[in-house]
């Protein structure tokens, strides 16, 4: 990957300094299926799925600042109007700006591992917080999380689905690859490499559902 410059304008500097939800029919322009994708990395999955789709309205978080700019340039140089990118900690500023039962889907691809214990409370998939995600989504609506990295994915999608993500294909069953999706920019090297992938799309059930194996 070339080397991304530091460019200076903040990404989402107005979204992350709210205090509470925003009209975002009136942020987009225009109503669809709002999504948010927590680490988008270099943009790859954030960039092609809006430009395939430009119904949804795609919020994209990334706490690296280099990357999070860049990513925001290069939507706003290809005129990508349904992708909004924000510059921060996620789980500092996604209780703020979303409402309960708001979001249509969830993506969380390639989170850093956080090997060290020092730095595990960097990490998305602890109780607490995949609690708050479930809440944030609609009855019916998605969680898209795919890593490379075995370990983490059995960890996370044990944590997924003890706080009440609801996996389709069974308990601690991984998803195939599904060649009409996406892939970010790391995903599309694997496909390419042969190195496997682990991918889960689960699903929030409404109230009262049984979760009955489909």
């Amino acid at each position: 990957m070339p080397r991304i410059p530091l460019r200076p304008e903040k990404a989402g500097e107005a979204l992350s300094a709210l205090t509470s939800p925003p009209d975002w029919a009136a942020v987009f322009g225009g109503t669809g299926s709002l999504e948010l994708e927590i680490g988008c990395g270099a943009g790859g999955y954030a960039l092609e799925h809006c430009r395939r789709d430009p119904s949804i309205r795609y919020v994209a978080f990334e706490w690296r600042k280099k990357y999070a700019r860049e990513v925001a340039f290069r939507a706003e140089k290809h005129g990508l109007k349904n992708l909004k990118v924000i510059e921060g900690d996620a789980r500092v500023v996604v209780p703020k700006i979303f409402a309960p039962e708001s979001l249509d889907v969830i993506h969380l691809q390639f989170p850093d591992p956080w090997w060290k214990r020092a730095h595990f409370r960097r990490a998305i998939l602890i109780a607490d917080f995949t609690k708050l995600l479930l809440g944030l989504l609609k009855p019916g609506g998605r969680f898209d999380f795919r890593t490379d990295v075995e370990e983490r994915a059995l960890q996370g999608l044990s944590v997924l689905e003890k706080t009440g993500f609801h996996n389709p294909l069974g308990a601690g069953v991984f998803h195939p690859y599904d060649p009409e999706e996406a892939p970010s920019t790391r995903e599309r090297r694997y496909l390419v490499s042969g190195q496997p992938v682990y991918r889960a799309r689960l699903v929030k059930l409404p109230s009262g559902a049984s979760a009955v194996r489909s």
